[in-house]
């Protein structure tokens, strides 16, 4: 279409164009860079359409889906898409000139309709692609007849390949001018509209593909987490690490304390248990001569779930020969450090309503000294009888079987962790609920026998745990048997016996220290989400109705 014929059609949807399709009062800024408009503080929010209007408003989408499939146009494939929304935006931001503009050739993209809205003989539309959203101009003498006509069918949420010429428009607005249209996918619910998006916050988890379609911020959220993720693969190779997978069928409970899922191997009639952990299998690699291995790993336990908790997770956990726990803690800090410098450009950071420094060093203090200074508890941590009164005042259920080094670290649970807000590496954990960690007889207090172990603490949320690695396998048998004994009294997440590991440390385990990380909390920290499931694509739901 000619230059002069194309602003006559322009000229034609004034006055009020802006306004008509972005709504009265629609302020043209972007909201976050996400290309998506929003409206004025005074615009009037029309209410949500009822269920019955949905229903009906799918009918007729269907209506649609079956013309198209009269005309054998549904569902093409083979389809080839040159170019992306945020490439045009960005390779062409400074030409202002549409004829330059034009000059630059012919573009395809293909993408979700975000937005739509039609004036009889043209309208626009809004693409969103993987990168970002671009503006698209159709008009029925630029179009073929029949693709216009498809245009003037199109709804909401369907996925279009347009192909075309850029041109401003007089707003100044890149917006591609559609020579070709075709429907790719027709989308036969009506989306969240955008004054609501997807209220239902169950809704939200359980149907995530509507959540992604509808909110830019879920989308934004997880292009986050997948980058955090790369820069703590990018960090542990750049350090000679290499990356390994070990089984996710285990024939014995092991690694951490919690309690599995367990399934069945119908050829092999056993049992197998969802790995807990992969500690055992990633020290048998350091064994075998793979002395710096880090996998970023799935794990199951059977267990409650809430904010802070998801039955199947994700783990990195990494081990190093000839370091210390100590190597570990300076290895964490300047990780998270540097993932909050690629991510902000700084390492000020908020999470649940908390200003978190990262780039200060990270206080460390051991159990002991965090119960007697930050705990409610006035008497002496030898004296048992004391800890356990003081626990049940408080009304903690106890077995009668804890040992003082179990009493220690319930009443740090209980009382100090919701205190750690800044990044805080705590220390010196008792044996008893560190059956694979090396004992530190320079470090115990009188009373209690500790290891030379560490968990990092940011909001009261624990993020990791790490340790110098036992291995000496007396020591490690004996523990295991102490682990057997309270499996037996019915401690349901103590650990398996796992002679072929004794045999494996016989072999001899160089001095190691190995560390996981919860990915998940990680990322929730980082990216400053509340709930766990705001960080993971598709959390564990209970059934719809119940």
């Amino acid at each position: 279409m000619a230059e002069a014929s194309r602003d006559a059609h322009l000229n034609q949807l004034r006055p009020g164009l802006w306004e008509d399709f972005f709504g009265v009062g629609a302020c043209p800024s972007r909201r976050a860079g996400l290309g998506i408009w929003h409206m004025a503080s005074d615009q009037v929010t029309p209410e949500a359409p009822s269920q019955k209007q949905l229903d009906e408003q799918s009918k007729v989408r269907r209506e649609k889906l079956d013309e198209l499939r009269e005309l054998k146009l549904d569902y093409p494939h083979n389809v080839t898409v040159e170019n992306t929304a945020k490439d045009l935006l960005t390779r062409f931001e400074t030409i202002e000139d549409s004829d330059k503009l034009r000059a630059e050739g012919t573009f395809s993209l293909a993408g979700r309709v975000a937005f739509i809205r039609k004036f009889g003989k043209a309208g626009f539309l809004k693409l969103r692609d993987r990168t970002s959203t671009i503006q698209v101009y159709c008009a029925r003498d630029i179009l073929p007849e029949e693709e216009f006509a498809r245009w003037k069918r199109l709804d909401l949420g369907d996925v279009v390949r347009v192909e075309g010429q850029l041109f401003r428009t007089q707003t100044g607005e890149i917006t591609l001018e559609a020579k070709s249209f075709a429907v790719m996918a027709k989308c036969l619910h009506t989306p969240p509209e955008k004054f609501h998006g997807l209220t239902d916050i169950e809704e939200k988890y359980r149907r995530r593909y509507v959540d992604l379609i509808s909110n830019d911020e879920t989308r934004e959220m997880f292009k986050k987490r997948s980058l955090i993720v790369q820069k703590i693969r990018e960090y542990f190779l750049e350090k000679d690490f290499m990356e390994v997978e070990t089984p996710m069928m285990h024939p014995l409970v092991s690694g951490a304390a919690a309690r599995p899922f367990k399934t069945h191997h119908n050829t092999l009639d056993m049992e197998l248990f969802l790995r807990i952990a992969p500690e055992l299998y990633l020290k048998r690699l350091v064994v075998g001569g793979f002395d710096r291995v880090f996998e970023i790993n799935r794990n199951f336990r059977n267990e409650g779930m809430s904010i802070r908790h998801n039955p199947e997770f994700t783990m990195l956990e990494f081990y190093m020969a000839y370091a210390t726990y100590e190597t570990l803690m300076d290895m964490t800090e300047e990780m998270v450090r540097n993932i909050a410098k690629d991510l902000y450009g700084n390492t000020k950071i908020e999470w649940m309503g908390n200003q978190l420094e990262l780039g200060s060093p990270w206080s460390r203090i051991s159990m002991e000294n965090a119960v007697s200074t930050m705990s409610g508890y006035e008497g002496s941590l030898s004296d048992e009888k004391g800890m356990r009164d003081y626990l049940k005042k408080r009304g903690v259920e106890l077995s009668g079987r804890e040992s003082k080094g179990h009493l220690l670290t319930i009443m740090f649970e209980e009382d100090v962790e919701s205190q750690l807000i800044q990044p805080t590496f705590v220390t010196g954990y008792p044996i008893e609920v560190s059956p694979l960690a090396r004992r530190a007889p320079a470090l115990s207090p009188e009373g209690f026998e500790v290891t030379e172990r560490f968990e990092l603490f940011v909001c009261g949320q624990e993020i990791a745990n790490g340790f110098n690695e036992l291995n000496d396998p007396d020591d490690q048998k004996a523990r295991f048997l102490a682990q057997q004994e309270e499996k037996d009294a019915g401690n349901h997440e103590a650990n398996d016996y796992d002679a072929d590991y004794i045999t494996a440390l016989e072999y001899g385990l160089p001095p190691t220290a190995g560390e996981g990380i919860g990915i998940d909390r990680l990322v929730m920290m980082l990216a400053n989400a509340a709930s766990i499931r705001d960080v993971i694509l598709f959390p564990q739901m209970k059934k719809e109705g119940h």
